[in-house]
């Protein structure tokens, strides 16, 4: 490969790692089967722990379905959210809780909503059931950075996935599935752009933290 190919891809990932904000307002339209499988196939390149390639991933099209986990999300998340509706910290905190607010409020209409789910092998609950996050999480960023590069919208959540035993009823999953975040994914409404962070100043140190 040459340096000039290098430059040119290391630029293209640079504008998606730079500019991936989280779009939780979505247009209703319809995004084509061919550009899911395409965000599915992304997510299963990533490494997991020991190679076990145990993540499953559910892609929740059906309007019943979609119901199913909207009223979950408000279920856990009204309450999680209210003291910030209530009391939001500044003008630019009030936006980012305006559309929390806004995605529970139309999460059933989100063209699609992936659930990322770890396979067991058998069954967990409580604190183990995240045992395994760390082997799914690589392919949900995958998946966000293929869904930027397509022009797609996405926020991973975990607040509809409070409860596992009401999410395997609402989806029919095997009694060995963790279910660990949720993707709704759809045409944003807004635009991408540069995000703000903190400096690396403030978030970083060699060899042991100082001040």
């Amino acid at each position: 490969m040459s340096e000039l190919q290098v430059d040119a891809d290391s630029a293209l990932l640079e504008t998606v790692l730079y500019s991936s904000r989280a779009m939780r307002r979505l247009e209703p339209k319809p995004v084509p089967e061919a550009l899911l499988l395409k965000l599915i196939d992304a997510a299963n390149q990533a490494p997991s722990g020991s190679n076990a390639q145990q993540t499953r991933w559910i892609v929740v099209r059906d309007p019943g379905q979609k119901q199913k986990l909207a009223d979950l999300n408000r279920l856990h998340g009204a309450p999680y959210i209210q003291s910030e509706v209530d009391q939001p910290r500044d003008a630019k905190h009030k936006r980012l809780v305006d559309a929390v607010v806004w995605q529970m409020d139309h999460m059933h209409e989100a063209p699609a909503l992936i659930v990322a789910c770890y396979d067991y092998d058998e069954p967990v609950s409580g604190g183990e059931v995240y045992r395994k996050a760390g082997s799914v999480w690589p392919g949900i960023q995958n998946l966000l950075l293929m869904a930027r590069s397509l022009g797609l919208g996405a926020a991973p959540t975990t607040l509809a996935l409070r409860d596992q035993a009401l999410v395997r009823a609402a989806l029919d999953l095997p009694e060995t599935f963790a279910a660990l975040c949720m993707i709704p994914v759809g045409y944003p409404s807004g635009r991408f752009g540069p995000v703000t962070r903190k400096p690396l100043s403030t978030i970083m140190r060699f060899d042991r933290w100082s001040e």
